[in-house]
């Protein structure tokens, strides 16, 4: 994975005016859309035996939002947090024990909204090979996925269907090591295998289904 594609980006979204692009300070924007909260996360590579690797958390099945799913580490801004990568990097070392000093942060994806009403800011870093164990009541399991995997066409699918709030939407669906990544996840691990390395994402989804069609458990 390229990671220096995300560094350039965000430098670039900086100079359109995006002061938090290289983690730096931010204005208070946490009520420019009524009732959506400020989140951010951390997409951990890590270079394993020599390939690169994406570490994802899965959500423990007692949570009320996306009880199951994998994610990246993060979660919502507290008041305490400096900016959106103060949270990311804080998240990150209560889910998964990520010490401080040990991510390079390089930079930052396209915020992204989700349907349970955060507004997300997904940062790219690379992270020591060791091993990882939940910290958290809230993530169940820490699994290593290589890029490999991800970037397998024989890996991924896709499908059209309409959303009851934002209309017609595409969903990605990356099926690796007996794992799922789907939802809010896969559409930032889409952008980050787009920006990072020769994947792209067919032009066409797999299949059109019901609104009601069933979603992975």
């Amino acid at each position: 994975m390229d990671l220096s594609r995300v560094a350039e980006r965000s430098r670039a979204s900086a100079s359109d005016g995006d002061e938090e692009a290289s983690g730096g300070a931010e204005p208070d924007d946490a009520a420019t859309d009524e009732g959506v909260r400020d989140a951010a996360v951390l997409a951990p590579v890590i270079d394993r035996d020599g390939a690169d690797h994406v570490l994802f958390t899965k959500r423990a099945e007692h949570l009320t939002d996306h009880p199951g799913q994998m994610s990246f580490p993060g979660g919502g801004r507290e008041p305490d947090d400096a900016d959106l990568l103060a949270t990311a990097l804080r998240e990150a070392s209560e889910e998964i024990g990520l010490e401080g000093g040990e991510a390079d942060v390089v930079g930052h994806l396209t915020d992204i909204r989700t349907v349970t009403n955060y507004r997300v800011r997904p940062f790219v870093g690379r992270v020591p090979d060791r091993e990882y164990v939940p910290r958290d009541s809230e993530v169940a399991e820490i699994a290593v996925l290589p890029v490999g995997g991800l970037v397998d066409p024989g890996n991924y699918e896709s499908e059209r269907r309409d959303h009851p709030h934002y209309g017609e939407i595409r969903l990605h669906f990356f099926h690796v090591g007996g794992y799922t990544v789907w939802g809010a996840t896969a559409n930032m691990l889409v952008q980050l295998l787009e920006w990072t390395t020769d994947w792209t994402r067919p032009p066409e989804p797999d299949r059109t289904v019901d609104a009601d069609a069933d979603l992975p458990g």
